[in-house]
């Protein structure tokens, strides 16, 4: 019985994907870090998106310092060390919404679509985004700091703890942003973004301590105003500028900063895997 030869192919040193990409440490924070570098040279080429945080919070401290604050605090220089932490605040949750329209905007143009033909991390884009977001968010307390400046506020607390309170909005705005990137992957229309979003940050702007103190304030709204993620940003910042008692806020304001991100960032990203 004659046995049949068998030739064995010559193998081909083929590089297994999980092995090739364990030779790249960290890939996803490598693209995402690249795709927010992507994100900050558009804005960087579209300076007028920066209104929002640039002109907004020296109009409105403007028009609520000295409008409105001879009649809600005597004089407008209280008022202004009053309202200038809750102006900040909500500048950088309103700030959150820019992102969610200009993924949108991003996906009826069709960009993601070349991002999925990359070889990246699918979430890569989303997480760049954000993180590209953080220099809005910058602008946004110097801006704030500096017209106010000008206008007269003072930092009582120290210096530590002023850092602090800016670095504490900016974790805060970058939690807040992944609602509005999960509303952003939702929706059909840029547009459509921009107006849920709105009815979103306006209540919880107008009803927490940001322009009056909240003992102010009806009853009935006074429940929500100290369940409120901005009351708690808010008078933690006010705190920490102002050198007085921090209180629980610092802890209730991180404990919704995880609670956002918990939430919201795998239901974007679920939402971002189900459009591309």
């Amino acid at each position: 019985m004659s046995t049949a030869t068998l030739t064995q192919a010559p193998r081909t040193s083929v590089v297994p994907k999980a092995a090739e990409v364990a030779r790249k440490p960290f890939p996803l924070v490598r693209h995402s870090l690249a795709l927010a570098k992507r994100s900050l040279i558009k804005t960087w080429r579209t300076p007028e998106a920066l209104i929002d945080v640039t002109l907004q919070p020296a109009i409105f401290l403007t028009i609520f310092v000295y409008i409105f604050g001879g009649a809600v605090a005597g004089s407008t220089s209280q008022y202004l060390q009053f309202l200038l932490p809750g102006i900040l605040a909500q500048t950088i949750a309103t700030g959150a919404i820019a992102i969610g329209v200009n993924l949108n905007t991003d996906l009826e143009k069709g960009i993601f679509d070349r991002f999925r033909s990359l070889p990246v991390p699918r979430s890569a884009p989303l997480l760049g985004a954000v993180l590209g977001d953080v220099v809005r968010y910058v602008i946004v307390i110097i801006s704030t700091m500096g017209v106010g400046y000008l206008m007269g506020f003072r930092i009582e607390g120290s210096l530590l703890a002023a850092v602090a309170g800016c670095l504490l909005a900016i974790l805060f705005a970058l939690s807040l942003s992944w609602v509005s990137v999960f509303v952003g992957m939702k929706v059909r229309t840029s547009g459509a973004v921009q107006g849920i979003m709105f009815l979103i940050i306006m209540p919880l702007s107008f009803a927490s301590t940001t322009f009056v103190a909240g003992t102010t304030l009806p009853g009935w709204m006074q429940g929500f105003v100290k369940v409120n993620p901005l009351t708690h940003l808010v008078d933690s910042m006010r705190a920490l500028f102002l050198g007085q008692p921090v209180g629980s806020h610092v802890w209730w304001t991180l404990a919704w900063c995880v609670g956002l991100v918990a939430v919201f960032m795998p239901l974007a990203l679920r939402a971002y895997r189900k459009k591309v």
